[in-house]
């Protein structure tokens, strides 16, 4: 299905090569203002063929909200935007249409959809369809940031290069966005460039480059979220798992809490000089049992290499019914990390809106 969320809901739609993709939220308080160039730049910040680490496809992706807004502001219907598509090269993928790509959606769609499966570009399953995902998120968090919410992201590794990581300790809400304003996000310039030379390297060699993002969440108190299957993790994980090349996801210390000791790992409290409750250190990534715990939620996620590459493969034609080999054609990002930043900072925001909003 296609609708995220209980309270919220969030419905994506379009494919990679139709006329438009598209998002309706549903659920918003009425008399908001939406900020629509905060809104725009939010988005801008995924578009491709801004620089040679992504796709040399050209689209503005400007956003257009047909309905929900009145005077500025939510008035209580859902809002529906859309993002004109204008820059397809559909004939690139005429040959798909009988061999099916490594790792892609390609075979297990034609199966799913009995032959009938729009292979443009990914058609429903391709990572434009992120784009949608960035236009509701960008709507949600104003709306978080007005309860003193607020989500920032930033490149945590390409390959095994790896950036500086996010004081998990540190609530501020201008720290959390240090890299959100940069073309290439990341904490540590020089690690950045490093990055850069390995998603070159990575495309000078007809290949991809897989990588790693940080995210976190800063200004929840303490007791939001639900034990059992709606708890934070779950709805959290439940949400950026939307995001196609997304392989994994781990909160706070993640795994390497199984080599720990329960002394070495558990999060003491101590009141702070304001009275509050806080905890000494925050391997749970500011969850526990499914619920917030006045600590910014920290969590990581794996981005798989984009799995588009040009060298030959191996696969199958499925209307000769023999193996055969591809040589993928068209434009496609070396690495899709810098771009999914902002993806897993409005997945996270899709989901916090579900316990907030």
């Amino acid at each position: 299905m296609n609708t995220f969320g209980q309270k919220i809901k969030v419905t994506v739609f379009g494919q990679s090569h139709a006329t438009a993709i598209g998002v309706v939220v549903d659920g918003l308080e009425a008399n908001f203002p939406i900020d629509e160039q905060k809104l725009q730049s939010f988005v801008d910040r995924r578009a491709p063929g801004k620089n040679a680490f992504s796709t040399s496809r050209k689209e503005a992706d400007k956003v257009k909200i047909v309905s929900g807004l009145y005077n500025g502001k939510t008035c209580g219907a859902p809002i529906c935007a859309i993002i004109e598509n204008g820059d397809q090269h559909s004939k690139d993928y005429s040959e798909l249409e009988a061999k099916m790509r490594p790792s892609h959606a390609d075979y297990p769609a034609n199966v799913k959809f009995d032959g009938n499966f729009d292979v443009r570009g990914g058609g429903q399953f391709s990572g434009r369809l992120t784009a949608p995902i960035c236009v509701a998120g960008a709507i949600i968090m104003q709306m978080l940031e007005q309860k003193g919410v607020y989500i920032g992201a930033h490149i945590l590794s390409i390959g095994e290069i790896e950036d500086d990581r996010f004081d998990n300790m540190c609530n501020s809400c201008d720290y959390i966005k240090t890299a959100s304003d940069k073309d290439f996000p990341v904490l540590n310039d020089k690690k950045g460039e490093m990055m850069k030379e390995k998603i070159l390297e990575a495309k000078n060699n007809l290949d991809s480059v897989g990588g790693s993002i940080e995210c976190m969440i800063t200004g929840l108190e303490a007791g939001i979220g639900e034990p059992m299957f709606d708890g934070l993790e779950n709805v959290i994980a439940h949400s950026v798992f939307a995001i196609p090349a997304v392989k994994g996801i781990e909160f706070g210390a993640g795994f390497e809490v199984s080599k720990r000791y329960g002394s070495q790992n558990n999060d003491e409290y101590t009141y702070d000089e304001n009275g509050r409750v806080r905890t000494l250190s925050n391997n749970a990534g500011g969850i526990c049992a499914g619920m917030s715990t006045s600590m910014p939620i920290n969590f990581d996620v794996c981005i798989k290499p984009t799995p588009s590459i040009a060298r030959c493969q191996k696969t199958v034609n499925i209307k000769t019914g023999k193996n055969d080999v591809l040589e993928i054609k068209g434009r496609h990002d070396p690495c899709i990390v810098q771009r999914a930043v902002p993806c897993i900072e409005a997945a996270a925001a899709i989901a916090i809106a579900q316990f907030l909003l």
